[in-house]
């Protein structure tokens, strides 16, 4: 296919690359990391080898080896041409579990030539994982490198298909009522992944007498002296049956790892009554999934394809065991390891699937069911879930050499992993957690109760118990929304409409009087207070609520006029947009984004004052920054932005003098401690800026956008400051994961609210 050579081939080749994790752009930082600095580790790691995960990163490095033999479907195609293969798999390593893979492909064609390398590249890496090795000899590399190695040796081939297809099969069980001892399973294939998967199903509690293997020569039975080897002689059964027909009569699983269309309709139509079909032959499976279905539409089946429901993918294994195994630095990866990656997957796929998949699937609904047995990879919980199971599953069977005392901190140590801002919310909802078991717990007004990406994202949070919702909307059609989605954490949500609210009246004469000195009229303060978004805000002037969220379905300038007009701002006449800039152990607040297109002096100074307090909430202590184009200047070069932002800085400087501001200061020295540091020693605060002021709306807007879209940083908000109440415009064109993290937000803006 041209498109995949295309993206093999574009520049840089192939798919990996070496980045540095430390800074080295001076001699200083050069004589650290190499000479004479480096010295000092090396020192430390020969008088205590232990250290060698202190001072390196040999704990977050595993190897990917393969000799080519057994490449996909591919056959022995040599390493050279393997060599793709084990780049993707290195890939796939870094994106979903964050460890870093050097891919080693060898000119090994014996199993003694293979463990020789395998054996004398221990001191290099935290674990080992043998990839595309023909059967027999793979189970022989694995258990000598198991026996021999004090790292973790692991073949997915074997193990991360097997993982997979246990935790399919527990919950096709399930689904399809089958009892695991009594159940009849059959294979079609008897390689290393047949063998492993077998092994696995046995420890799930089938019956070795109800389990039938067989290969291209036929059934492997008691007796056969064809094409055996003692890895197929341990599944041999006494029977009088010979072929895959005969075996897969009344069968009640089929677990194809062989070749395609070698499962007919006709086969298939004996099986027993909902039968389970796993077809994993890549690419073309040992039936194709339509003509099952058509064939016997009682049946579950599963596939190695990503293009059909209910893939079995090993990247929903190896990187989450290997996860585990590497923060425990575990010495082996063993069956309980195994078995505990199993349930956690199997229950992980029983729960409501999550906004990100929908997305990454293009909103597809996804649903536990025939059609959705096992998680997709793009679901974010199974690094939070598999990953912890693993590594307690480590320390319990003795394989952990470095136990992990509190998986509360572990977990969200991993979530750090896929997303800054995911990280940073959790520990927003964690604090948010602490303010409600001393306080009740917000209440936050939705008034556009009636979107679907509303509803979806509440949903998702609603379990995190951090807040009340309250949804405004036509009820009927929330709840047609809320049972055709399966929305089953919103069953007991309130929910009102203005119209029915027995406060209506009073509240439209209360608002008819607010403005009548403005010509408001009480038909049209009935008229105004008829849609959801006044309303909402008008119960949120009443204190029937804490907060409030709103701006999914339509402009921010619609949005927000209801809040101006029965909320306004806090006393200064200035709200303003705050965008947090999540950057790699650093959170930067930009303002002002949204509002104010040519702010004056005056505003500016209430924005970072504003802004400072925001960063307060997350117990940030603020150092502002006001940005232009030229630094500190002389009187005769103080004009445009330069003097409107020194102006700021003296009305911050008198209204809050215990603020750390500077300004007028470009970009560059406001973000680079060590540049600021030689240019400016005697800067009010000896770290950088951690709050942003721009000099206007065009340039905070772009400053965040470009941030954002180079890959630079994630971006929260924009959120409002400066408003009387809890109030937060999200986008028309915002994702799921933006509303969620703008309830969270918003519930922490409740508590800072109250405690001022």
């Amino acid at each position: 296919m041209k498109e995949a050579l295309d993206y093999h081939k574009k520049h840089p080749s192939g798919k990996l690359e070496i980045q540095a994790t430390k800074k080295l752009d001076t001699d200083w930082y050069l004589s650290l990391a190499y000479s004479p600095g480096v010295a000092e580790p090396c020192k430390k790691i020969h008088e205590n080898p232990k250290t060698v995960f202190d001072y390196t990163g040999k704990g977050n490095l595993v190897a990917v080896i393969s000799n080519g033999s057994a490449v996909l479907g591919l056959g022995n195609i040599g390493p050279l041409a393997a060599k793709p293969v084990m780049e993707g798999k290195a890939v796939l390593f870094k994106k979903f579990a964050g460890i870093n893979v050097f891919d080693i492909e060898i000119k090994a064609k014996t199993v003694e030539e293979f463990v020789t390398v395998c054996k004398n590249l221990e001191p290099t890496f935290g674990g080992i994982n043998l990839e595309d090795i023909a059967s027999p000899e793979c189970f022989e590399i694995e258990r000598i490198l198991e026996e021999e190695m004090d790292i973790p040796v692991f073949h997915d081939d074997q193990h991360g298909t097997a993982i997979i297809t246990a935790a399919a099969f527990i919950n096709a069980c399930y689904l399809q009522n089958k009892k695991i001892p009594e159940t009849k399973v059959v294979f079609s294939g008897a390689g290393a992944a047949a063998l492993s998967c077998a092994k696995l199903l046995l420890h799930l509690g089938v019956k070795k007498e109800n389990m039938t293997l067989c290969d291209s020569l036929g059934i492997i039975y008691k007796g056969r002296t064809k094409g055996m080897n003692s890895y197929k002689e341990e599944f041999a059964i006494q029977t009088a049956k010979r072929n895959l027909a005969e075996a897969t009569n009344k069968a009640d699983v089929f677990i194809g790892l062989s070749v395609k269309d070698i499962l007919t309709p006709e086969i298939l139509k004996t099986m027993a009554d909902k039968a389970i079909v796993f077809a994993m032959a890549n690419p073309d499976p040992e039936i194709h999934p339509d003509l099952a279905k058509k064939t016997r539409p009682d049946i579950i089946i599963a596939t190695g394809r990503s293009d059909y429901p209910n893939q079995v993918n090993n990247v929903l294994g190896f990187p989450f065991l290997f996860r585990g195994a590497l923060d425990v630095q575990a010495k082996y990866i063993n069956l309980e390891m195994k078995l505990a990656a199993v349930h956690a997957l199997a229950e992980l796929a029983r729960k409501p699937v999550p906004h990100n998949v929908l997305k990454a699937y293009s909103s597809e609904i996804f649903q536990f069911g025939r059609n959705y047995i096992i998680p997709k990879p793009f679901d974010f919980r199974i690094l939070t879930s598999v990953t912890p199971a693993v590594a307690k599953a480590a320390m319990e069977s003795k394989s952990a050499r470095k136990p992990i005392s509190n998986f509360k901190d572990y977990i969200q140590q991993l979530e750090t992993l896929q997303s800054e801002s995911r990280a940073f919310v959790r520990e927003v909802i964690n604090r948010v957690n602490i303010y409600n078991s001393k306080t009740k717990k917000p209440t936050i007004l939705l008034p556009e109760g009636e979107n679907k990406k509303i509803l979806s994202a509440l949903n998702s949070v609603l379990p995190d118990k951090i807040f009340e919702p309250i949804l405004m909307g036509s009820e009927e059609k929330i709840q047609k929304t809320i049972s055709e989605c399966n929305f089953s954490n919103l069953k007991k949500v309130k929910i009102l409409s203005p119209q029915t609210h027995p406060s209506f009246k009073s509240f439209a004469r209360e608002f008819h009087l607010m403005k009548k000195h403005k010509g408001m009229s009480l038909e049209e303060a009935e008229k105004l207070l008829s849609s959801t978004n006044y309303f909402a805000n008008m119960l949120l002037y009443k204190n029937f609520a804490q907060g409030l969220l709103t701006g999914a379905s339509d402009s921010f300038r619609n949005s927000i006029l209801p809040s101006l007009r029965i909320i306004g701002s806090s006393g200064r006449g200035v709200i303003a947009g705050v965008n947090l800039v999540l950057l790699k152990n650093k959170v930067l607040f930009f303002a002002d984004t949204a509002f104010n297109i040519e702010p004056t002096a005056n505003q500016l100074a209430h924005i970072a004052i504003y802004t400072a307090q925001m960063a307060q909430y997350f117990q940030i202590k603020p150092r502002i920054a006001l940005l232009s184009f030229l630094n500190f200047t002389d009187k005769i070069d103080q004009q445009g932005s330069p003097l409107k932002m020194k102006k700021a800085v003296d009305l911050i400087k008198q209204w809050k003098p215990n603020l750390k501001v500077e300004g007028e200061i470009q970009a560059d020295i406001a973000v680079n401690k060590d540049l600021s540091k030689e240019l400016f020693p005697k800067l009010t605060f000896n770290d950088s800026a951690n709050i942003l002021i721009f000099p206007n709306l065009d340039s905070g807007n772009m400053a965040y956008k470009l941030v954002q879209q180079l890959g630079q940083g994630e971006v929260l908000g924009p959120f409002l400051v400066g408003i009387k109440k809890p109030i937060n415009i999200i986008q028309r064109t915002c994702t799921i994961e933006d509303i969620i993290n703008s309830l969270v937000l918003t519930s922490l803006k409740v508590h800072a609210y109250n405690k001022r």
